[in-house]
């Protein structure tokens, strides 16, 4: 069964995480892959912002998932060989509708559309066989990046790991088959960026897997799997939307 799960600002400040009943988003007692206890507290759609559903404690990113991406972007010949692996940090996250800011150091700033799994317990050293139960859900990432500094720096830290830099949301759901999901971009109303999860490179069990080899992920941890081609630049008054088949839509503007 699918389930939607929100977290939530009051228009007090008061911050919660949440499912998603019809019209009504009722509360939980903490995060939902900690365990689903909810309140007798419900909230109106309308009367709450919404805020990227997870506080990871890091995003994992991949690099070149899709073929076409890394023919198009990398005039690359033939795609990688192992999972490329970067992370981008914690304060790169933002929400829903909340602004992504162009950095005075580059002067590109791209959209890159993608699929993110959130971890739903600790996994390490797990295999390709057994790495679907460690996910919780799915959500849709906006894998920002300031492409002039990550062409000169020749690695990506910091072309990835600006504030704003992580779009969010705008929710996970959870119970959703991912090996055929269509990812777009959509930059000002025009789709940009189109593809499958099918067309990945490496999938997400094999992802999994091969991150876990390296670092623990923790409950609540973020990967993000990959963009298709179409990517490109952004201006400031732009509006983003990263639509991800099952999930919904996210939906940003370049400040």
């Amino acid at each position: 069964m699918s389930e939607r799960y929100v977290r939530c600002r009051t228009a007090a400040g008061e911050q919660f995480y949440g499912v998603v009943t019809d019209t009504k988003i009722v509360r939980l007692s903490s995060a939902p892959w900690l365990g689903r206890r909810t309140s007798d507290q419900e909230y109106a759609i309308s009367d709450v912002q919404l805020m990227a559903p997870v506080e990871p404690s890091k995003i994992v990113c991949i690099g070149l998932n899709y073929h076409a991406h890394v023919t198009a972007s990398f005039s690359a010949d033939k795609p990688p060989e192992y999972p490329l692996i970067f992370l981008k940090p914690p304060s790169s996250i933002i929400g829903p509708h909340d602004k992504i800011a162009h950095p005075p150091q580059s002067e590109r700033v791209d959209y890159e559309a993608e699929l993110g799994v959130v971890i739903g317990k600790a996994a390490k050293n797990v295999s390709e066989k057994n790495a679907e139960s460690y996910i919780f859900g799915f959500t849709c990432v906006n894998d920002v990046t300031a492409r002039d500094l990550q062409k000169k720096d020749g690695q990506w830290s910091r072309a990835k790991g600006f504030d704003t830099f992580c779009p969010v949301g705008p929710w996970t759901v959870t119970g959703l088959d991912w090996r055929d999901l269509l990812v777009e971009g959509i930059h000002n109303g025009k789709v940009m960026q189109s593809g499958r999860t099918s067309q990945m490179i490496f999938d997400i069990p094999f992802l999994i897997s091969y991150i876990s080899s390296v670092m623990t992920l923790l409950p609540g941890d973020l990967i993000s799997t990959g963009t298709p081609s179409g990517i490109a630049p952004m201006k400031s008054g732009d509006t983003i939307h990263v639509r991800v088949e099952g999930i919904g839509t996210l939906e940003n503007s370049m400040a």
